[in-house]
């Protein structure tokens, strides 16, 4: 049995006369840049969300650039985020000439602990970014509540995320600006690099639609400084192909999760649900001791396995200047030490997982 860690083929199966037909019909416009399929877009995913705006942008990291440079963020200010993410979420701070200000992780969600919040705002605080990681929302009630007392805008970076809700509202419209990724191996994801931003404000969602076009309002005009940050035609027509079928995809991805932590309950740290939420398992990634040699031995399986992420960004050379050691964030330190993810797409049949279940109690032992 070969095992994928995503099977993105499968996927492609299932929708393969809807994809190569949205594709073709780009190719027979020829409007590949901005073309009638990302106003499409734009207008399925702001009702999917419930969002007032959704504007697509050429990929995730870039939809995190777009809100903090429209919401002022500038060189010399604050945001907070986690240090347990992807680096893009750090990354794009720093890129501003911002400092990125790192809080600790609950243990049990992995995302940004509310009650460690507050202690972190400080003066040059511009804004926060929660990390809803491995497809479950961080606690944005608790967020929302604290920035609202200091008067402070919330990003949300749902990359991994889109499709799932929290009492009963939907990732990237859960706070001041959503963004979300379109990679290839994100619950909804096209075939390159895509993106998108959410906001329930128009002077937000004006000024992140001119920062996507050079900061252009209309042509050859540009009253602020942008980027290029245009989502192609193309990605839009192979995510329009895909909609109708993703919140299908949501469902198996939640019941395949739930499946997944029955089987592996008494023998590993499982993803913990918090109350309110749904989780569309991004990652399925539970927590082992010697994962070195758990990952080993899964490989002699036959089983893929990753690690989401095994160094905070605190601990990055990048970071290095922040001067923040080992201990600094002992809980995201640990977790990054633990942290192991298996196969997981909603194509991920039931003899298929118990053999990625069998094996995994092998490799435990």
């Amino acid at each position: 049995m070969s095992i994928q860690f995503i099977d993105l083929k499968a996927q492609y199966q299932h929708l393969k006369a809807d994809i190569d037909a949205r594709i073709h019909a780009v190719l027979d416009h020829g409007q590949y840049i901005m073309g009638p399929e990302v106003k499409q877009l734009e207008e399925q995913l702001a009702a999917y969300t419930g969002a007032r705006h959704a504007i697509g942008v050429c990929d995730g990291t870039k939809a995190l650039l777009i809100a903090l440079m429209a919401l002022g963020v500038k060189a010399g200010d604050e945001v907070i985020t986690t240090p347990f993410t992807f680096i893009a979420t750090g990354e794009m701070i720093a890129l501003l000439g911002a400092k990125p200000v790192f809080v600790d992780i609950d243990p049990l969600s992995y995302n940004l602990d509310p009650a460690k919040l507050e202690a972190a705002i400080t003066p040059r605080t511009r804004a926060i970014m929660p990390v809803s990681l491995y497809g479950q929302c961080a606690d944005f009630d608790a967020i929302n509540a604290i920035a609202e007392k200091h008067g402070l805008p919330v990003i949300e970076d749902g990359a991994q995320s889109f499709g799932a809700s929290q009492h009963g509202k939907r990732s990237g419209n859960l706070c001041t600006i959503g963004t979300t990724s379109f990679f290839p191996s994100k619950p909804l994801g096209c075939y390159g690099d895509g993106g998108a931003v959410f906001t329930n404000d128009d002077e937000l969602a004006k000024k992140m639609r001119e920062i996507r076009v050079h900061g252009q309002d209309r042509r050859y005009h540009h009253p602020v400084i942008g980027l290029n940050g245009r989502l192609d035609t193309i990605q839009a027509a192979v995510l329009l192909a895909k909609l109708p079928s993703f919140q299908d995809e949501v469902v198996a991805r939640a019941r395949i999760g739930a499946r997944y932590s029955e089987l592996l309950k008494d023998v590993a740290r499982v993803p913990v649900l918090a109350a309110g939420n749904s989780h569309v398992y991004a990652q399925y990634t539970i927590e082992v001791d010697n994962r070195d040699a758990v990952q080993k031995a899964l490989q002699e399986l036959g089983i893929p396995t990753a690690v989401h992420y095994p160094i905070p960004l605190h601990l990055q050379p990048a970071f290095a200047d922040l001067g923040q050691g080992e201990g600094s964030f002992p809980l995201a330190e640990a977790a990054g030490r633990r942290v192991m993810s298996l196969p997981m797409h909603p194509f991920l049949d039931d003899a298929t997982q118990d053999a990625i279940v069998a094996a995994v109690k092998k490799a435990l032992g």
